[in-house]
């Protein structure tokens, strides 16, 4: 009985340790910024009042800097697709650059880059966001501006 117990929990060690790799995954993939922001995953959220550009998009003139600010954001990648938990970790990235400019009496958050694992791309149209097993995470970059009215 001891010596079948002793297998039965040696197989399942070794099951688990072979499934380590794949729990351990770490995609990065780039997605579409239109997409998420059309998404119904928190995209009413996004705040009007507070103008968001992304790298490389016209804006109006910038009367005041207010600081460079950087969020990064995790949110559940179990049991959903990588873009659809990429899209909500970007959703709450943009919501938490709002709420900081709101805080900071910026109206804009300009130059947004995407800054996953410290590696920055620039893109207006696409974002960065590694997804994993369990968790996915988006990183931005920018900067809090008030803009000529």
């Amino acid at each position: 009985m001891f010596k079948s117990i002793l297998i039965s929990t040696a197989a399942a060690w070794l099951f688990l340790a072979a499934a380590m790799p794949a729990l351990a995954r770490n995609t990065v993939d780039n997605y579409p910024i239109a997409g998420a922001l059309k998404s119904g995953e928190g995209a009413d959220k996004i705040d009007p009042q507070i103008s968001l550009y992304f790298a490389g998009q016209d804006h109006p003139e910038v009367v005041s800097s207010l600081g460079n600010v950087a969020t990064n954001k995790k949110t559940s990648a179990l049991g959903v697709n990588d873009e659809f938990a990429c899209q909500r970790a970007f959703l709450s990235a943009l919501i938490q650059l709002q709420a900081r400019a709101k805080l900071d009496g910026a109206d804009a958050v300009i130059d947004i880059v995407s800054n996953y694992k410290n590696n920055e791309r620039a893109s207006a149209t696409e974002f960065t966001c590694g997804a994993g097993a369990l968790m996915a995470g988006v990183a931005l970059k920018a900067r809090l501006v008030k803009l000529q009215k």
